[in-house]
C-alpha cells in the first residue's frame, strides 16, 4: 500500500465544500502536521462549523498580505490544502490551538450562496488538484540527493528531531518526500506556495532541494560569521556583539557601510513627524528599500535623497504666534504710509483667524505699478502675523515643474519652488509672496500658471501634490500673496482664485509724508550723516518729486534722496568749516542738476479750442491740453497727438454728438461738409489712450465752431455718449491731485464719480471747485466765456468769419 491509498482511504466523499480559513505567513502542505493559534472570529468561526458540520475537514489558503485582517477573494492564493482537525483545545485569552493535518492540495471557488456579512467564513468548493508522477528515473535521483543533503542540513538545525529526519529518509516518492521537507526550510511564505503550487512531483522536488542547497550555503555562513564575531566579542558586552555581527555580515556580503543603521536612524525620524498615514506608510516603505540596497549603487542615492526630503519637511509643524491686533496695525503703520486697503483687509484676517483658530488661509494679489511696496507690504504682514517670511520669484519662469516639481524618472529630479520653500522655512504656516505672477510664460514644458491654480485654491491645495514627493501634501495653512504689476496677463481662472487688491500709487501728499518719516532717515543712516547735517524743506521734497521723478512709487524718489545725501557727504568732507547743508527748493537745482521732467500747467488766458483735460498715468495724474482747429475743407477730421483707438473713437463720437445738437448750436445740419476739423493733444511721442477724454474733446470742438474761448481755470474729465451723457472714469484722485498742481480752480466729474470723493485727501478738496455733471450740455454751459448766462446761446457776434459759413440764415440770438 503507497501512501497516496492510505491517503485516500482518510478523504469522504463530501469533501468538495469545506469552510475556508486563511493563514498568515504560513503554508500548509499535504502529509505534515501543524500547529496553529487561531484568534481571528472568522477562522474560529470556520473551525466549529468544520468540527460540526463537515467531519472536521477544513480548507487551509494562505493570504497574499499578511497584515489583511478580512481579506477578499482576490487576496488569497489559488491553490491550498484540504486538512483534517485533529486536535483542539481553547485558551483563556480566548484564542484555540489547533493541530492540522495536510491532506491534498486542492483549488477553490467561494459558493454563490456564501454570505458577505463581515466576520463571516466563506463557504467554498474544492477541486482537488491531481500529481503528475514526472520522470522516474530523475526522481530517484533526486531522491538519493535530498536524503544526502539533509543530513547535513539537520547537522546545522538542530530543531529538526531526529525522528523527524529518519521518516523523510523512508519516503520513496518525489512529491511525498517535497511535501515533507518543504514546512521545515526557513524560507518566506511565497517560495512555499510556489512549490504547494507545482503539480509536477519531480519538478516539486527539484525546486525543493534548490533551496535545501540554499539554506545550507546560509547555515555555513551564519556558522562562519559567528566563529569571527564570537572570537572578537568581551564577556556581557551584547551591544557590541550585535554591531560587530552587523559588519561580519555586511564584510560577508561585500559591502563596506551599514546602511541598515541608516535605515534605522531614518526610521527614528520618520516615528517623531507628524503626518498622514499614506505618508508615513510611503516613508516606511522607501525606507524599507533602502535598508535593502547597497550604497554603492547609484539608485541607493537617489531613495536616499527623497527620504531626506520627506523628513525633512515640515509636516503638520505650525509656528505659534499671539494674534495681537493692536500690535499687527502698530507693524504695519511702522513699516507702511498709506495703504489702507491692504492694511485693513490683514487686519480683518488677523481678527478672524483669532475668533475661529482654523481659518484657511487667504489668496491675496497686490496689483500695481512697480515701486509702489507690494513686496514689502508683504513681508510687513509677515511681521505683523509673527510668521516665517518667504519670496518667490515667478517672472520669466516658463516650466511647470517650478512649481510641480519633476517626476522621479529624470535624472537630478526635484521638488518645486513651494516644497523648497516650506523645507527652508520649517514651518507649514508662512506667508509666501509669489512675486510677480504676471510675468510667467508659456512653452513646451508646460504652463506654470495653470500648475498655480491648484497652489492657489483654498479648496484643493490642502492636498497639493508634488511630482517629486507623490504625496498629497497640506498648504490650506500657508498664507499666500501674489504680486502683479497688471491684471491682463493672468489668465482668468487664476485670476478668480484672488482676491484683488490694487495699489494704485501714492499721491504727491503721501510722498511727501514718505520721504519725511522714512526715506530720509534711512538714507542719512545709510550715508553717515545726522539729521543736524542734512535738513531738507518740504519744499524742497515736493520740488524734487515734482520736477526729477514721475513714478508711481517712491524708488527714483529715494535715489534722488540719495544723491543729496552724497552731495551733503562731499561737502562736509571736503570744507570742514561746513557742518550743515540746508536744501531748499532753490537750491535743489544746484544739487541735482536741471530738472529731468515738467508737469503741464494750465494756460495763461482762455483761448478758442483749448481745453484742459485729465489724464491718468502709471506715474500718477497729468493735465492733457486738447487743441482743436477750424479749415475750409471737405468734412475731413483730422486726428494727432499720438492717440490711442479709444480716444480716436471719443473724438468721433464727440463729433456726432454736435452734429445731433446742430440746431441747438444755431449751426446749418450740413456744417460739417464745409470745413476739415484737426484735433491735436501735444507731446505726440507719448502715446495717449484712455476712456475719459471725451467731455474736453466735445467742449474743444464746440467752443473752435462758435469761436468761444473756453475758460482757462476749468479742467474736466469724463468719457461721451452719443447722446451727450457723460459716463464715470477711474483714476479721479490722482486727477485731482494733477488739477491742484496746474492751479487749476474747477474740475467737471463725472456724476456717478463723486462717491470717490471719499478717496480725496482734505487738503486736495479745499482748493478745488468739484462740479459733477451728467451731460455735456451742463459743462459747456459752465465752461465756455461768454456774457449770457447760457453759453450755447452765446449769439453770432462772437463767431470767427469761417465759422460765419456755418450758421443758419434764420439764426437769432435768443434774448434773456
Amino acid at each position: 500500500m503507497t501512501d497516496n491509498d492510505a491517503l485516500e482511504r482518510d478523504i469522504q466523499p463530501d469533501d468538495s465544500v469545506l469552510p475556508l480559513m486563511s493563514l498568515r505567513e504560513v503554508v500548509m502542505f499535504p502529509r505534515s502536521i501543524v500547529p496553529l493559534f487561531v484568534g481571528r472570529d472568522a477562522s474560529i468561526k470556520a473551525i466549529e462549523s468544520a468540527i460540526a458540520l463537515h467531519d472536521k475537514h477544513i480548507f487551509l489558503v494562505t493570504q497574499r498580505s499578511p497584515e489583511k485582517e478580512k481579506p477578499e477573494a482576490d487576496e488569497l492564493f489559488a491553490v491550498g490544502t484540504v486538512s483534517r482537525i485533529l486536535q483542539m483545545l481553547r485558551l483563556p485569552d480566548g484564542t484555540i490551538k489547533v493541530l492540522f493535518e495536510g491532506l491534498y492540495r486542492a483549488n477553490w471557488n467561494i459558493l454563490p450562496t456564501d454570505p458577505a456579512d463581515a466576520g463571516d467564513f466563506p463557504l467554498v468548493r474544492v477541486d482537488r488538484l491531481e500529481e503528475v508522477p514526472g520522470d522516474a528515473g530523475e526522481g530517484d535521483a533526486l531522491i538519493r540527493a535530498a536524503n544526502e543533503s539533509l543530513e547535513a542540513y539537520a547537522r546545522s538545525n538542530k530543531k529538526l528531531a531526529p525522528e523527524s529526519l529518519l521518516a523523510m529518509a523512508a519516503l520513496r516518492e518525489p512529491g511525498a518526500l517535497a511535501d515533507a521537507v518543504m514546512p521545515h526550510l526557513k524560507v518566506d511564505f511565497e517560495r512555499k506556495q510556489r512549490a504547494l503550487e507545482i503539480s509536477d512531483a519531480v519538478k516539486r522536488l527539484e525546486y525543493v532541494y534548490e533551496l535545501l542547497l540554499g539554506e545550507i550555503e546560509i547555515a555555513s555562513i551564519e556558522k562562519r560569521v559567528k566563529g569571527r564575531v564570537k572570537g572578537q566579542m568581551e564577556k556581557n558586552q551584547r551591544e557590541y556583539y550585535l554591531n560587530e555581527q552587523m559588519k561580519a555580515i555586511h564584510k560577508e556580503m561585500g559591502r563596506e557601510d551599514d546602511p541598515a543603521a541608516e535605515a534605522l536612524e531614518l526610521e527614528k525620524r520618520l516615528d517623531a513627524k507628524i503626518m498622514s498615514d499614506e505618508s508615513r506608510e510611503r516613508a516606511r516603505k522607501e525606507i524599507k528599500k533602502l535598508r535593502q540596497m547597497q550604497p554603492s549603487s547609484a539608485e541607493y542615492t537617489v531613495l536616499r535623497n527623497y527620504v531626506d526630503w520627506v523628513l525633512d519637511l515640515p509636516w503638520g509643524v505650525l509656528k505659534e504666534s499671539e494674534l495681537d491686533i493692536s500690535r499687527s496695525r502698530s507693524v504695519l503703520d511702522e513699516d507702511h504710509y498709506g495703504l489702507e486697503k491692504p492694511k485693513e483687509r490683514i487686519l480683518e484676517y488677523i481678527a478672524v483667524q483669532s475668533l475661529v483658530k482654523t481659518m484657511k488661509g487667504p489668496i491675496l494679489c497686490f496689483v500695481g505699478p512697480p515701486g509702489v511696496g507690494k513686496t514689502s507690504i508683504a513681508k510687513s504682514i509677515a511681521r505683523a502675523m509673527d510668521r516665517e517670511f518667504v519670496r518667490i520669484s515667478l517672472g520669466g519662469v516658463r516650466d511647470e515643474a517650478e512649481i510641480r516639481g519633476h517626476r522621479r524618472t529624470y535624472v537630478g529630479a526635484l521638488p518645486g519652488k513651494i516644497i523648497h520653500s516650506l523645507r527652508r522655512c520649517e514651518f507649514n504656516n508662512p506667508v509666501i509672496c509669489l512675486d510677480e505672477v504676471d510675468k510667467m510664460s508659456t512653452d513646451f514644458r508646460g504652463d506654470p500658471s495653470a500648475a498655480l491654480l491648484e497652489v492657489l485654491d483654498p479648496e484643493q491645495n490642502y492636498a497639493f501634490n508634488d511630482h517629486y514627493l507623490d504625496l498629497d501634501y497640506d498648504l490650506s495653512k500657508v498664507f499666500f500673496i501674489t504680486t502683479a504689476n497688471t491684471l491682463d496677463s493672468i489668465p482668468l481662472p487664476l485670476r478668480d482664485r484672488m482676491e484683488i487688491i490694487r495699489l494704485p500709487g501714492y499721491l504727491e501728499t503721501e510722498k511727501l509724508k514718505i520721504a519725511k518719516q522714512f526715506l530720509l532717515g534711512k538714507q542719512r543712516e545709510q550715508h553717515g550723516l545726522t539729521e543736524e547735517q542734512l535738513t531738507v524743506s518740504d519744499n524742497a521734497v515736493l520740488e524734487i518729486i515734482r520736477r526729477y521723478t514721475r513714478e508711481a512709487g517712491v524708488r527714483s524718489l529715494e535715489r534722488e534722496i540719495a544723491a543729496l545725501c552724497r552731495k551733503a557727504a562731499m561737502k562736509i568732507v571736503e570744507d570742514k568749516t561746513v557742518t550743515t547743508v540746508p536744501v531748499t527748493r532753490q537750491s535743489v537745482a544746484a544739487l541735482l542738476g536741471v530738472p529731468k521732467f515738467r508737469h503741464e500747467q494750465r494756460e495763461d488766458k482762455s483761448q478758442v479750442g483749448v481745453t484742459t483735460g485729465l489724464a491718468w498715468t502709471q506715474m500718477g495724474g497729468e493735465l492733457l491740453l486738447i487743441e482743436v482747429v477750424l479749415m475750409s475743407g471737405s468734412g475731413k477730421v483730422e486726428i494727432t497727438g499720438k492717440l490711442g483707438e479709444v480716444m480716436q473713437e471719443s473724438a468721433r463720437a464727440a463729433l456726432s454728438y454736435l452734429r445731433s445738437r446742430s440746431d441747438l448750436f444755431g449751426l446749418k445740419r450740413d456744417f460739417h461738409k464745409e470745413i476739415d476739423i484737426h484735433v491735436h493733444v501735444p507731446e505726440g511721442a507719448t502715446p495717449k489712450d484712455g476712456p475719459s477724454a471725451g467731455v474736453a474733446l466735445a467742449t474743444s470742438i464746440v467752443s473752435a465752431l462758435l469761436n468761444i474761448p473756453v475758460r482757462n481755470d476749468v479742467a474736466m474729465t469724463g468719457e461721451i455718449t452719443l447722446r451727450g451723457r457723460v459716463l464715470p472714469i477711474g483714476g479721479l484722485r490722482e486727477k485731482l491731485l494733477a488739477a491742484h498742481r496746474g492751479l487749476v480752480g474747477t474740475v467737471f466729474i463725472p456724476a456717478e464719480n463723486e462717491k470717490d470723493l471719499k478717496e480725496v485727501p482734505e487738503e486736495i478738496l479745499k482748493d478745488l471747485k468739484i462740479v459733477p455733471v451728467e451731460t455735456v450740455d451742463i459743462v459747456l454751459e459752465q465752461a465756455l466765456e461768454c456774457g449770457s448766462s447760457n453759453a450755447l446761446f452765446c449769439g453770432r457776434d462772437n463767431i470767427s468769419p469761417l465759422s460765419d459759413l456755418l450758421v443758419k440764415e434764420e439764426y437769432q440770438r435768443p434774448t434773456h
